[in-house]
C-alpha cells in the first residue's frame, strides 16, 4: 500500500487513487509506437505534453513533416496533472504585467491566451471541454484591495471583468472578479483528441522515445534506443532543455510543487474559483462519465525542498471535509511547473545564435492556455508567418537586470544543495542531471532534486526532467 492510500485509510476510512483524475478517466487507446529506427523529418517536437502536441498540429496542418518524441506516454506529466482550467484569467496577474510590461503587452498576453481558449471551443467534443465564469475571491480586506487593484488593470486592459460578490462555495466571500464565458477541459481527453488530430494532418508521434543526447551542430538527436532522427528544426517541450543551452535558460526558471485531491460531489459548480487570500486554493468540479468530481487544489512549495509532503494531501482532505463536507476523496496527485522570472513564459527561438532550435517552457501553472498560445507562436515563426506576440514571448527577450536576480537565487539554491545536500543526506541518491542529492518525497514516493526539479520513480527511472538518465539506487 502506498503513502497516499495510507493518508486515506487513516482520515475516512476508505482508499483513493494516487493517480491523476484525469490519467486515470482517459480515453481507451492503443499506444503510439516506439521509434524503431532512423528517422528525418522537417520539424522535431520533444515533449508529449499539451505544448509537444499542439505544435505538433499546428506544424502538421502548414505542412510540415512533423515528428513528436515522447520518452514515456502522451499527456503523463504537466498537462496530465494540471487543474484542467483552460482561461485567461490566470490568478492575480494583469495588474503586474502592466506595470512590467505596459499596456499594450498586458493586453496582449491576455488576447492571446483569450484566443488560445476558444481555439480549445473550436476543436474540442463531447465531455472534453465545459463553458465556466473564472472567478477570483478574498475573504480579507488585504485579498480585497488587492482585487480592486487588479480590477483597475482589467479596466485599464479593456479586460471584460466583474467586481461583486459572485460565489457559489460555502465561504464567507467578501469580493470576487468574474470573467465570464471561460473554460475547463479535461486536460488528457482533450490532448488525447488534439493528438489524433494532429496524426490524421500527418504528424508521427512515438512514445516510449528517449532523448539521450543533442547534437545541434549536426541538428541530429540520439536516442536511448540507439537510432537517431536527422531534423532541420527543434522544439524543446519539455519542463526544462534537456541540456542548458544557449542562454543558460535552465538558470533562468523556478520549479514550484502544488497539490490536488478530488472527491466525490453531489452537484457541478458553474464557475471555477481562485483564493487571492493564504492558504491559496484553487476550486473547481468536473463531470465524467456521469460523474460530479470535487478538486481543492493548493499547498504549494519549491519542487523538491520538502520531504513529508503528505501533510500538504492532509490539509487538503481536512479543507474537503470541514469546509466542503466531502469525505469521499477518490484521487490525489502533484503537478510541477517552471516559472520565469517575469511571468511571462518562454515560447520562440532558444537564442539568436542559434535559431533553428526552439523552446516553450515556464508557464507558471497556466499551461493550457499559455502552451497552445506558445505552439502558435512557434508554429508561426517555422512557417514564416508574422505573429504579434512573438517578441513578448521570446526566450531572448530583454530584461537583464530580473534574469540576473532570477539566476543567482537559482544558482545559489543549486550551490547550496550540491554541497549542502552531500554533507547532509548522504542516504539519498545523486541527481543525474547535475550532481545535487535528491530528497525522498514520502506523500508520491518518488525522488526530487530541489536544484531543477528532475523527479524519479522509487525504482530510480525518471519522471520528470530535465535529468535523463536514472538513479544509481
Amino acid at each position: 500500500m502506498n503513502m497516499l492510500t495510507t493518508i486515506s485509510s487513516r482520515l475516512d476510512g476508505g482508499y483513493f487513487m494516487s493517480n491523476s483524475l484525469w490519467l486515470s478517466t482517459a480515453y481507451p487507446r492503443d499506444p503510439f509506437p516506439q521509434l524503431d529506427g532512423d528517422v528525418q523529418c522537417d520539424v522535431c517536437i520533444v515533449g508529449g505534453g499539451l505544448s509537444g502536441i499542439a505544435n505538433a498540429y499546428f506544424l502538421a496542418k502548414e505542412g510540415k513533416d512533423v515528428i513528436l518524441l515522447e520518452k514515456d506516454t502522451i499527456l503523463g506529466g504537466a498537462t496530465g496533472n494540471s487543474t484542467g482550467k483552460l482561461t485567461a484569467q490566470h490568478d492575480i496577474v494583469y495588474a503586474k504585467l502592466l506595470k512590467q510590461f505596459g499596456r499594450d503587452n498586458a493586453k496582449l498576453y491576455f488576447e492571446v491566451n483569450e484566443e488560445a481558449v476558444q481555439f480549445g471551443r473550436s476543436i474540442a467534443i463531447k465531455d472534453e471541454l465545459r463553458a465556466a465564469d473564472s472567478i477570483l475571491y478574498s475573504q480579507s480586506k488585504l485579498g480585497t484591495d488587492i482585487l480592486r487593484y487588479e480590477m483597475n488593470a482589467y479596466t485599464e486592459l479593456g479586460i471584460p471583468g466583474e467586481l461583486g460578490r459572485n460565489s457559489e462555495l460555502p465561504l464567507q466571500i467578501d469580493a470576487t472578479i468574474t470573467l465570464k464565458d471561460e473554460s475547463q477541459i479535461h486536460p488528457v481527453r482533450f490532448g488525447q483528441h488534439l493528438a489524433q488530430l494532429a496524426v490524421e494532418a500527418g504528424a508521427r508521434i512515438y512514445e516510449q522515445s528517449d532523448v539521450i543526447l543533442m547534437d545541434l551542430k549536426k541538428r541530429l538527436l540520439s536516442m536511448k534506443s540507439g537510432h537517431e532522427v536527422q531534423f532541420t528544426e527543434l522544439v524543446l517541450c519539455t519542463h526544462y532543455p534537456i541540456e542548458a543551452l544557449r542562454g543558460l535558460q535552465i538558470m533562468k526558471l523556478s520549479v514550484d510543487r502544488s497539490y490536488i485531491v478530488a472527491a466525490e460531489g453531489d452537484m457541478p459548480l458553474r464557475g471555477q474559483y481562485i483564493a487571492v487570500d493564504e492558504p491559496k486554493r484553487s476550486i473547481r468540479t468536473a463531470q465524467i462519465d456521469g460523474k460530479t468530481f470535487f478538486l481543492l487544489s493548493g499547498e504549494s512549495h519549491r519542487a523538491g525542498m520538502e520531504s513529508d509532503t503528505q501533510v500538504h494531501y492532509n490539509r487538503l482532505y481536512t479543507d474537503l471535509q470541514e469546509l466542503y463536507n466531502l469525505s469521499t476523496l477518490t484521487h490525489g496527485w502533484s503537478a510541477q511547473d517552471p516559472q520565469t522570472p517575469d511571468l511571462i513564459p518562454y515560447a520562440g527561438i532558444i537564442s539568436s545564435s542559434m535559431p533553428y532550435v526552439y523552446l516553450s517552457t515556464g508557464y507558471r501553472k497556466w499551461g493550457l492556455s499559455n502552451s497552445m498560445a506558445g505552439a502558435r507562436i512557434i508554429s508561426d515563426l517555422i512557417v514564416g508567418k508574422e505573429n504579434r506576440a512573438s517578441t513578448l514571448y521570446s526566450p531572448d527577450r530583454t530584461g537583464f537586470g530580473s534574469f540576473l536576480l532570477q539566476a543567482l537565487k537559482n544558482t545559489g539554491l543549486v550551490l547550496k544543495e550540491f554541497t549542502g545536500g552531500h554533507i547532509t543526506r548522504t542516504d539519498s541518491p545523486i541527481c543525474t542531471h547535475m550532481g545535487c542529492r535528491t530528497r525522498w518525497n514520502a506523500g508520491d514516493e518518488t525522488w526530487d532534486c530541489p536544484c531543477h526539479g528532475s523527479r524519479f520513480r522509487k525504482d530510480g527511472s525518471v519522471l520528470e526532467g530535465p535529468a535523463t538518465k536514472p538513479l544509481n539506487l
